[in-house]
């Protein structure tokens, strides 16, 4: 089937993500009240993309064959000078299991939203902009362009900012889609500043163009060459730019404070933006432009700076997580911490070990954020984890779910995909030459992710309710748990085919040959790596069991934890004062130089420009005046008398030949007794 497919694959690309995008335009046009239609109709059409998807991905598998997949298309979109401008799709391993793992996930989540979003009004108008957020985010993994990758990137910022303020009657939520447009536009900037700089020194955004791409030698080769301030190269500078454009978007520190914020959106689009798209999207640019991080000598600028980034983020967030309360910002600070371990794994050359972590935590953080809203449903809207405790009976199916995600994310040994993709992670920093800071930040943020994950766990499912005004919690429909029992499959599945005996994706995404290796233990001090992390979650897991098997039955109790670390929980309860130190050094002297502009217009500009404008109208009346009562008055005097006088003369022309004749002979007798006088 593969090779009966090859031949119609650039249309089936193109297919893809223009599904969706062609349900949104129609959803658009289809008023509220016919919900239902839109709902089917978005579906319908990321069904077929799903199912396009994966026949594309079928097309990449090469068994036995060492070598990449990679299909390419390129088309001139408009031509300047002599100079034209290309876009095109671009299908290899890499950008085959984005699409699969978007589609499918995100189908799911379709399906849940027509339980979970089943009350709500504008029902029709969000399954139109989860299309639209879907076809966007597949344009960004298909795209054989920066600019078209671009594009489509700036189209999924403003579908999220769609969604994420999709209650906008709330004004929290009105003011986090406000904060994740804004803050996500300074990635963005830089981003695109790196992507004109990159067009400049190559001449070309396409990535593969038959040897000429960004991502080919002879495009490499030049931007290595060619040196900008402070000795870096153009690669490392446009790098380190398009670096920043994903830590916008990925939400790693400093600009990740409107991640968490993003939770003011219902819950799916929460799973459908922390697990399968807008956050992923940063992480997969830099895998995709890896070559352009790693274009150099060693360990380049850029290779180091994500590293370190990720590991910084990586442990900053799992310990705020350990803080929270809400259900789910502390799966939203976890993302932030998945997404650091990503970037660790990037910069330490693992894109296989990156790739693998980001399509595994797109399952497992889905299945978390869709078992917390179906806990959310269950408890009447309630998100509180002090609120909550024994539900794992009454919400047995939900918990069994959540259960697995749980384990998944904390890295609990053997059967779940996160076990292995955080293994690979671990030990791709381990060895990575540029040092061992990364590695011991990843070590500690994977040893407080099964802490916090244990404390949520036992405080929201274990012991005795503590649920004022929540009484009588109640099992989900079977449209909403359906979705979670998939997603929990495949959050187990995946790790088949990640272990270091078989690590087919990794190889499958590096273009070789997986071959099963059965000392794949004894190589490279993996037995010992293996160690530590059964070491990490067991201690994880076992210091939160520790802490919070005894929780209070009061909600208003304090956490076991707010006692002994005192003021330190206080700031990671504040997120470690982000927020409060943006408001501080940016939002508060931007809003003081606003307020100042703003009195400068009111109390001087205004009143000037009100004292001109009468000023002027003064002179226009007096101008009026002077034109009307003298020059037009006086030429019209003027003209009066002009044409009385030539009234007065043509009154002798009677017509009379013979009156003419007497003036003439009076004339010139009047003229001969002049000249006989003379």
């Amino acid at each position: 089937m593969a090779e009966a497919l090859q031949p119609h694959l650039p249309t089936l690309l193109w297919a893809i993500p223009l599904l969706p995008l062609l349900a949104a335009t129609a959803v658009a046009f289809l008023p509220d009240a016919r919900g239902r239609i839109a709902s089917k109709l978005a579906i319908g059409a990321l069904g077929v993309s799903c199912v396009l998807a994966l026949l594309a991905t079928a097309c990449t598998l090469t068994p036995g064959v060492d070598k990449p997949f990679r299909l390419t298309t390129s088309a001139t979109w408009f031509t300047f000078g002599e100079s034209a401008l290309k876009v095109g799709v671009l299908l290899d391993p890499m950008s085959a299991a984005m699409i699969a793992m978007v589609t499918f996930v995100a189908l799911w989540i379709f399906i849940y939203s027509t339980g979970y979003m089943a009350d709500e009004k504008r029902f029709g108008r969000f399954f139109g902009f989860l299309s639209l957020f879907c076809g966007a985010m597949l344009m960004v993994v298909l795209a054989n362009s920066l600019l078209l990758l671009f594009i489509a990137w700036e189209l999924v910022g403003l579908a999220s900012y769609l969604l994420i303020g999709f209650y906008f009657e709330k004004p929290s939520a009105a003011a986090a889609a406000q904060k994740a447009f804004i803050t996500t536009r300074v990635g963005d900037m830089a981003f695109f500043l790196g992507m004109i700089w990159l067009y400049r020194q190559t001449g070309t955004l396409l990535f593969y163009d038959g040897g000429n791409g960004l991502l080919e030698s002879a495009a490499l080769a030049s931007l290595a060459g060619t040196t900008t301030l402070g000795g870096l190269t153009v690669s490392a500078a446009a790098a380190l730019l398009l670096l920043v454009g994903a830590m916008g978007k990925s939400g790693q520190v400093p600009l990740h404070t409107w991640l968490p914020d993003a939770m003011e959106g219902p819950t799916p689009v929460s799973a459908l933006i922390h697990a399968a798209t807008m956050v992923a999207a940063g992480v997969f640019m830099v895998a995709r432009v890896h070559p352009i991080f790693a274009n150099g000598d060693g360990v380049t600028t850029a290779l180091t700076a994500t590293a370190w980034i990720g590991g910084i983020t990586a442990l900053y967030a799992a310990c705020v997580a350990v803080a929270q309360y809400d259900f789910k910002r502390i799966l939203a600070y976890s993302t932030v911490s998945q997404l650091g371990f990503m970037m660790v794994a990037l910069g330490t050359g693992g894109v296989g070990a990156a790739m693998f972590h980001l399509i595994a935590h797109a399952f497992f953080k889905a299945l978390l954020f869709l078992s917390a809203g179906s806990v959310i449903h269950g408890c009447h809207g309630e998100q509180d984890i002090r609120k909550m405790g024994g539900l794992s009976k009454p919400l047995r199916r939900t918990f069994l779910a959540y259960s697995i995600g749980m384990m998944a994310l904390a890295g609990f040994p053997f059967l779940f995909s996160g076990f292995w993709s955080k293994e690979a992670i671990l030990h791709s920093a381990e060895i990575w030459p540029g040092g061992k800071g990364p590695f011991a930040l990843a070590v500690a943020a994977a040893l407080l992710t099964a802490f916090y994950m244990t404390r949520q766990a036992l405080l929201v499912f274990f012991g005795k309710p503590r649920r004022p005004g929540v009484e009588h919690p109640h099992e989900s429909p079977g449209v909403i748990l359906v979705p979670l029992y998939v997603l929990a499959a495949g959050a187990v599945l995946l790790s088949l085919i990640a272990t270091p005996f078989w690590p087919w994706f990794e190889k499958w995404i590096d273009g070789e040959a997986a071959r099963f290796h059965g000392g794949a233990f004894g190589e490279h001090g993996a037995i010992g790596l293996l160690i530590l992390s059964l070491a990490l979650v067991t201690v994880g897991v076992g210091a939160g069991w520790a802490v919070y098997r005894r929780v209070s039955d009061d909600s208003g109790a304090p956490d076991p934890l707010s006692g002994k670390l005192g003021p330190l929980w206080r700031l990671l309860e504040n997120a470690m004062g982000f927020d409060a130190l943006y408001q501080k050094a940016i939002i508060g002297p931007l809003a003081m130089l606003a307020s100042l502009i703003d009195a400068i217009e009111r109390g001087i500009l205004v009143p000037v420009m009100a004292a001109g404008e009468t000023v002027l109208k003064a002179f226009g009346r007096l101008t009026g005046a002077s034109d009307e009562r003298g020059l037009n008055a006086g030429f019209d005097g003027a003209c009066s008398g002009l044409k009385r006088r030539a009234a007065g003369a043509s009154g002798a022309q009677t017509g009379r030949i013979q009156s003419y004749l007497r003036t003439i002979g009076l004339g010139v007798a009047v003229l001969l007794v002049l000249y006989l006088w003379l």
